[in-house]
């Protein structure tokens, strides 16, 4: 089963590798996804890492505050997309 989490306070500068990197400590990562502006096409700072084979709570208390780029992260459960119609 994998478990989707919230990544905050990414540094500009990272990339889906970087974070995918980051998070491989915690098992096999499926897929990250890194939010962008729509008009400029740059990182906001958040974005979501999929994760297989590991429990949410454990994966959060493994990764909140791990530093990438400098900054220290903010980790948490993903919050389900409201439904835009």
């Amino acid at each position: 089963m994998a478990v989707t989490l919230y990544v905050g306070n990414l540094p500009w500068s990272a990339t889906e590798d970087d974070v995918a990197e980051t998070f491989s400590t915690l098992g096999p990562v499926a897929a990250v996804r890194i939010i962008t502006d729509r008009n400029s096409g740059r990182s906001r700072g958040f974005g979501f890492v999929e994760v297989e084979g590991v429990e949410m709570e454990e994966a959060i208390q493994q990764m909140n505050g791990v530093e990438l780029g400098g900054r220290r992260l903010t980790v948490g459960p993903a919050k389900p997309r409201p439904d835009r119609h």
